[in-house]
């Protein structure tokens, strides 16, 4: 079959990856010279802990998809690091006892850590905590290198063509059109195209039950020592829906974050990149117009945060920046996945878990296609 995919983010490059795999010929359209949106300022994590138990066999999945796309791409960087969330006070522990009695806790990977068992796993973490739940199914991969590398590899099998810098204007049928005067014809379209929720996709899907998301992040200079595993602190547990219940209504009721922390709807999520720096962040912005300016206050928390953490100074920073991501507000969805016509598919707002999900999601979509 001819496949024509519109975006050519980590949802769209995960579509495409499918296809060409199942021997399909694909037409890979993106409006910017490279992807520039959400897939290219993540964390690059990929995060089994802390999944809704609904999201638990997809993500285990995905996780799996990207070991074997990291075989197969070995310059995305993919690596089996596993996360380590740092408590500091008895209500994060209990959350973490919690959990670790779940009868999932096994397949979520969760060891709760005493304090030398941690530095054993990861002896970075010299600064203050009280316990750590390890999660050994977490992963990262290189989110800047991740696309080019895929998209060289389907394009040694002559099935794949990327045609960056042209952006999708209308799609007739299953034939598309783009700003170029180009068309182009296929037996199937999917639209993948991120935060960019009017324009075409508004033309093809009307208006979607997804919401967009700001964040801010940072990257630092290299550390200079090996972080062998991604770390979290205990706000993140407020995040993750797989952390619900008694302890974790507990720990809202009787411990409030940080003024800065609550204000920007904050957690700490940091990993190394393969060049030694760390990638740190993150904020939440749910209500547009977004600022258009990075704000200094979170950045200066993040820091003092990871810097008790490891009890030592972060190296400089070298780099900050925001982005924008979809995210379905359906919380019975992974993403938005409609056929809004015949052969024409909209795939869209896997939230803040795009990187984790993105291969699993481009796989359901070509196993329901038929692909």
């Amino acid at each position: 079959m001819q496949v024509t995919i519109i975006g050519a983010g980590i949802l769209g490059t995960a579509h495409a990856w499918h296809a060409v795999r199942r021997g399909h010929h694909v037409i890979h359209l993106e409006r910017e010279v490279e992807a520039r949106g959400a897939t290219v300022r993540n964390f690059g994590l990929v995060w089994v802990s802390g999944r809704a138990s609904g999201e638990l066999e997809a993500s285990l999945r995905s996780r799996a998809l990207w070991e074997e796309i990291g075989a197969e791409v070995p310059a995305i960087g993919f690596r089996p690091c596993g996360s380590l969330t740092l408590l500091r006070t008895p209500a994060e522990v209990a959350v973490a006892e919690e959990v670790c009695g779940r009868a999932d806790a096994a397949s979520r990977g969760f060891r709760l850590l005493e304090p030398v068992e941690a530095r054993e796993i990861n002896p970075v973490l010299r600064g203050k905590f009280l316990a750590a739940l390890h999660c050994d199914r977490d992963g990262a991969v290189e989110s800047r290198q991740a696309l080019p590398a895929i998209r060289a590899v389907l394009d040694a099998t002559g099935r794949y063509t990327f045609v960056p810098g042209t952006e999708a204007r209308a799609v007739d049928g299953t034939r598309v059109h783009d700003d170029r005067g180009n068309t182009y014809d296929a037996d199937v379209v999917i639209v993948c195209a991120g935060a960019a929720h009017g324009g075409l996709v508004r033309d093809l899907a009307g208006d979607l039950p997804v919401r967009r998301v700001r964040l801010q992040m940072m990257q630092t200079a290299p550390l200079g020592e090996q972080l062998t595993t991604a770390i979290a602190d205990g706000d993140s547990l407020r995040y993750y829906p797989g952390f619900a219940g008694g302890a974790l209504d507990t720990l809202r009721r009787s411990e409030s974050q940080d003024p800065v922390a609550d204000e920007h709807h904050m957690q700490l999520l940091c990993v190394q990149r393969l060049h030694g720096g760390l990638t740190i962040g993150d904020t939440h912005e749910y209500t547009e117009p977004f600022d258009f300016d990075v704000t200094e206050a979170p950045y200066s928390y993040l820091t003092g945060v990871v810097e008790e953490l490891l009890g030592r100074s972060l190296p400089p920073i070298r780099r900050r920046w925001a982005g924008v991501y979809s995210q379905c507000v359906d919380p019975e969805r992974l993403a938005y996945r409609e056929q809004v016509s015949p052969g024409v598919w909209v795939v869209t707002g896997p939230g803040g878990r795009g990187m984790t999900l993105g291969p699993v999601i481009g796989e359901q979509t070509t196993n329901e296609i038929g692909l």
